[in-house]
């Protein structure tokens, strides 16, 4: 079955390029009203064109500059969102950033805080402004994007894997606090994109990532990585009636068989399934 954002309006961060930009084409497609956000004025304009473009008569699309990071930045977003299109449904936390590249005693700090600034605690900011208005209309979806980081350590992006992790685990204890509310909460690995984050490791070179991860991003850069369209197409069924009631997980966009889970919501809410644990020694066949 096609997910359908008919009728539904999102508010889209970090959307003015990459795969921001690609959710927010996915939910114009879909027939969602939508609001992209970016600090970047200038390409925020020009994806506003394209997505207006696409759109059908009626559909509105709109945007609004912002850093997710700043609290007063956050609440004018959520309020700008609610004033233009009328109603919000949907929350993507897609803004982020790779952070400074190399070991922990060597890169700069105020960028390593920085990246935990934009990727963890702007995505707990949107959250909180947009909370109040979701808790009272009772029902809600936020569609966090997460990254590699938060299954498997990233030596030396040591930020973004810190972060990425962090919000991973945000979004399954904000799913249980706002239980009974309506409101579901998951979060995205998008698998290996070709954007500009590629390009930030390409640039840094071996010797700031690591031989083997450097390595990794020039076979994905020949390879053409994973299309936007998959983790695009997750993030449209995650903010569609036909996800309701899965909540608390993180989905792969590549592995999982995410279009289908709508027929398991019973086993996700019963069990630990895509959750983040700790792996003890029988899970590995071991008897300690």
């Amino acid at each position: 079955m096609t997910a359908s954002l008919k009728g539904r309006s999102a508010l889209i961060t970090g959307a003015s390029m990459g795969l921001g930009l690609a959710i927010a084409r996915a939910y114009v497609a879909a027939g969602a009203n939508v609001m992209i956000s970016s600090r970047g004025e200038g390409p925020l304009r020009d994806a506003l064109g394209s997505l207006a473009a696409l759109a059908s008569e009626g559909q509105i699309v709109a945007a609004e500059s912002g850093d997710v990071a700043n609290p007063a930045d956050a609440e004018r977003l959520v309020a700008a969102s609610l004033q233009r299109l009328g109603q919000l449904e949907v929350l993507v936390n897609n803004a982020g950033v790779y952070g400074p590249k190399g070991t922990i005693d060597e890169v700069d700090w105020d960028a390593w805080a920085e990246a935990i600034r934009v990727n963890l605690l702007g995505s707990v900011l949107m959250a909180r402004a947009i909370l109040p208005y979701f808790k009272a209309q009772r029902y809600g979806k936020i569609v966090q994007l997460s990254g590699g980081g938060a299954t498997a350590p990233l030596p030396r992006i040591s930020a973004y894997a810190a972060s990425k992790a962090g919000i991973v685990r945000f979004a399954e204890t904000l799913a249980e606090e706002v239980r009974g509310f309506g409101i579901d909460v998951n979060s995205i690995a998008p698998g290996a994109l070709n954007t500009r984050l590629l390009d930030e490791v390409l640039e840094a070179g071996p010797d700031k990532v690591g031989e083997e991860f450097y390595e990794r991003a020039v076979r994905q850069a020949s390879d053409g990585g994973t299309p936007l369209e998959r983790g695009a197409g997750l993030a449209v069924f995650l903010a569609s009636p036909l996800s309701d009631g899965i909540t608390g997980k993180l989905i792969s966009a590549v592995w999982d068989p995410w279009e289908t889970l709508g027929a398991h919501v019973a086993d996700l809410q019963s069990t630990d399934v895509y959750t983040l644990r700790r792996i003890v020694p029988k899970d590995r066949g071991l008897v300690w």
